[in-house]
């Protein structure tokens, strides 16, 4: 499974529906509005790597209002909690 934390900038006035949007789009888990730098925060878990490239440069690239994106590509896990069971796919 691949993991990333995708920053995103909406167009002015358009954070709320770029959320709404992207809470559409598969691949896409949870859409938190922020304040500070980046107006939304998406995590991203897909099947593979080819699966993540193809929903940041695809799937990403057709959402209306989104301005501008940093993907953070997670590497390793450090947590207590069991991930593999909270974020499973289904897979």
């Amino acid at each position: 499974m691949q993991n990333a934390v995708i920053l995103i900038n909406a167009e002015k006035g358009q954070v709320k529906a770029v959320a709404e949007r992207l809470a559409d789009v598969e691949g896409i888990s949870e859409v938190f509005s922020t304040c500070g730098r980046y107006d939304l925060v998406a995590i991203a878990r897909t099947r593979d790597f080819e699966s993540l490239a193809e929903l940041v440069t695809g799937r990403l690239n057709e959402v209306e209002g989104i301005r501008e994106t940093e993907t953070l590509n997670a590497m390793q896990v450090h947590s207590r909690h069991d991930l593999e069971t909270m974020f499973s796919l289904g897979w």
